[in-house]
């Protein structure tokens, strides 16, 4: 791996690393903790994982976590699953979050966004309020530490208030995108039962006003333990029968009460993607929460009160969870509310434009979109305040590092990221001291022991392996909701290495201590015994501009044979001759390796993702193979089940 790439593509210079935060935090740990002084990140993040109650301990008082009552020990119990953090400390996530109004309480806490791209403000002295306010009228309608408050909201600024309210009186906060239908929501919602819900009357999207009022009568219906539903008029109409209005609820000038919880309180639910079954609902918990975002937009993303975050997410989406997190450092966020490429592919950076992000966050897709749409962020825009362009959602290709590199600066720190919503933070990524290389993420994250392991659990160096964690993060699961014996979080993460965490992707650490993530290993393309990504693939075949998206599947066959074809929709115009299939096979030859050429090539009309735009690859291989679409798939999870059917219908014809 490191023979690929034997120069960095940015180094920080010296100024940037003395600066940094985590620089600072090595320095004060070592004096403090017993840290190594030398040897920069790496001889930290050893000293992180090998002492690792030390670590966490370090990361509160650095942060000043205020703990109501204290705790006796940090880890009580380290055994995965199971571990226990903190017990008997009790303190609260909300309390944290709005810290920064007592001393700037007039700067923006939010900048809210919409279509226009004329940002709004909402400062940390209002959002204060409007929480205080919130978290009255939750006591008052019967709200108890525990009880689930859910959200059927876009990115505004009443989504981080109820949520924030929710947390702040011991609530339980969860919610969904108001794009997902009414059967999506309640796969989610009916599952954990909730007192509250707060809902908008429709959304804007795109340049048009979607209606959401008949899903909204659907799942007032359907959720029987609701007790009240908050009606936030987006779109100007009146409150329906029966429901609050949100301004009354937020009038008051209160002064938040924030419920001390224990450290291992549920603070919200989130939910994976449920492509073959009911999502599962993940619990994280305030205090988890609290320190490992602490740390992880502190000290990876080296944010503070001067900085700008913006992240384009949706509530569905764990990085929505993420950015509300960016007010835990004093730092104000963006919200934007909107097509990612409304009123064209460049609406992301003009947005980061107006806002003054310095961090701005995104999809790898949305990076090689602007690539092949000849976006040019640098000439089009004012981006001097951007630091870091950082990306998830899917491995950033090779080629998207260089087309930013490029395209909006040559000394642009890249950060390519990888976690989950299991977690709700990063395995790998951001460290602001070290290089970034070309397709590799940075190094993996303090506190967490990552590494590359092959079947029978022995550790790998530049070769690809399992991605394992092998000690607790705090921000793991605390439980899955109706979960009663543990079974369903043992066999989602421990049954395959019992007591490490297996996570389901195909890495490799390098040995300068880098990451590569190679795609989901479930889906892994296994022929003749050499493994890929299924990423590669596609970094490789979409920078054919005939491509617009692949997909592509591996599937054993009954005879001991193995299938893998290669779904490609096409850019509009192209075709699929024999001159595009030679290159496709040609690409995938030169570039990647010759027992990859797919077995065939079939035009798709689209790809389908999940509703937070991930490529539904698990499901599709279900299908291929003859099970039921309805067996195969959740289809409340799909952004386009009409897709699937072509799937099935080459499923029946190969049989």
């Amino acid at each position: 791996m490191s023979i690929m790439n034997p120069q960095p593509l940015w180094q920080p210079d010296p100024e940037g690393i003395a600066q940094a935060q985590v620089t600072r935090f090595q320095a004060w740990a070592a004096e403090n903790h017993g840290a190594p002084a030398q040897g920069g990140y790496a001889a930290l993040h050893r000293w992180s994982v090998d002492e690792l109650d030390t670590f966490w301990k370090a990361v509160t008082e650095w942060f000043d976590v205020r703990f109501s009552t204290p705790y006796a020990r940090v880890l009580g119990d380290r055994t995965m699953p199971g571990a226990r953090w903190f017990p008997d400390a009790t303190l609260n996530y909300a309390e944290h979050a709005l810290r920064a109004a007592a001393t700037r309480a007039d700067e923006p806490a939010l900048l809210y966004v919409d279509e226009s791209h004329e940002p709004r403000p909402v400062s940390w002295s209002e959002l204060r309020r409007q929480v205080g306010s919130l978290a009255t009228e939750l006591r008052a309608l019967g709200v108890r530490p525990g009880d689930r408050v859910s959200g059927y909201l876009p990115n505004i600024p009443q989504a981080v208030v109820a949520l924030l309210a929710t947390a702040a009186v011991g609530g339980v906060w969860t919610s969904c995108a108001p794009d997902f239908g009414a059967r999506s929501v309640l796969d989610r919602f009916q599952q954990i039962e909730p007192v509250l819900l707060f809902t908008v009357d429709g959304y804007r999207y795109g340049g048009k006003e979607h209606d959401r009022r008949d899903v909204v009568a659907e799942l007032r219906r359907e959720l029987p333990t609701l007790r009240a539903v908050v009606h936030i008029p987006l779109l100007g109409t009146a409150a329906p029968e029966g429901a609050l209005e949100w301004s009354a609820l937020t009038a008051a000038d209160e002064e938040p009460v924030f419920e001390q919880v224990p450290f291992d309180h549920p603070l919200w639910v989130l939910y994976s993607s449920g492509t073959t079954g009911l999502p599962k609902a993940i619990v994280q918990s305030q205090g988890g929460i609290l320190v490992e975002h602490l740390k992880q937009l502190g000290l990876h993303c080296d944010l503070g009160p001067e900085d700008r975050f913006f992240w384009y997410t949706s509530t569905g989406w764990m990085m929505w969870n993420f950015l509300v997190s960016g007010l835990l450092t004093g730092t104000t966020i963006v919200l934007y509310d909107g097509s990612p490429g409304y009123p064209d592919t460049g609406a992301q950076w003009r947005i980061a434009e107006r806002t003054g992000a310095t961090l701005y966050g995104t999809s790898a897709a949305y990076v090689m979109a602007c690539r092949k749409a000849g976006v040019r962020p640098a000439r089009d825009f004012d981006l001097t305040r951007v630091r870091c362009v950082a990306t998830t959602g899917s491995p950033l290709p090779p080629d998207g590092f260089r087309w930013l590199h490029g395209e909006v600066r040559d000394d642009l720190w890249i950060a390519s990221v990888s976690g989950g919503t299991d977690v709700c933070s990063c395995f790998a990524g951001a460290v602001p001291t070290l290089p970034v290389y070309v397709g590799e993420l940075q190094a993996p994250g303090l506190g967490t022991d990552l590494q590359s392991w092959d079947p029978s659990g022995e550790s790998l160096i530049d070769e690809v392996g399992e991605l394992v964690v092998t000690n607790p993060m705090p921000s793991m699961p605390i439980y899955f909701w109706n979960d009663p014996d543990g079974s369903r979080y043992h066999d989602s993460y421990f049954d395959t290495y019992p007591g490490a965490w297996r996570h389901g992707d195909w890495i490799t650490v390098t040995s300068r201590g880098s990451v590569v993530i190679h795609g989901r290993s479930d889906s892994t393309l296994n022929r003749q015994g050499v493994r890929m990504g299924s990423a590669d693939i596609y970094e490789a075949v979409e920078r054919l501009p005939e491509i617009k998206e692949s997909l592509v599947i591996g599937i054993e066959q009954p005879d001991g044979g193995y299938w893998m074809p290669l779904f490609v929709h096409l850019a509009p115009g192209a075709v699929l001759d024999e001159e595009l299939l030679t290159r496709i096979k040609q690409t995938i030859r030169d570039q990647l390796s010759p027992r990859h050429i797919p077995d065939e090539v079939i035009e798709v009309p689209g790809v389908p993702h999940t509703l937070t735009g991930k490529r539904i690859e698990v499901p599709v291989k279900r299908l291929l193979q003859g099970t039921p679409l309805e067996k195969a798939v959740n289809p409340g999870s799909i952004d386009n089940l009409d897709l699937l059917h072509f799937y099935e219908q080459l499923a029946r014809k190969r049989a």
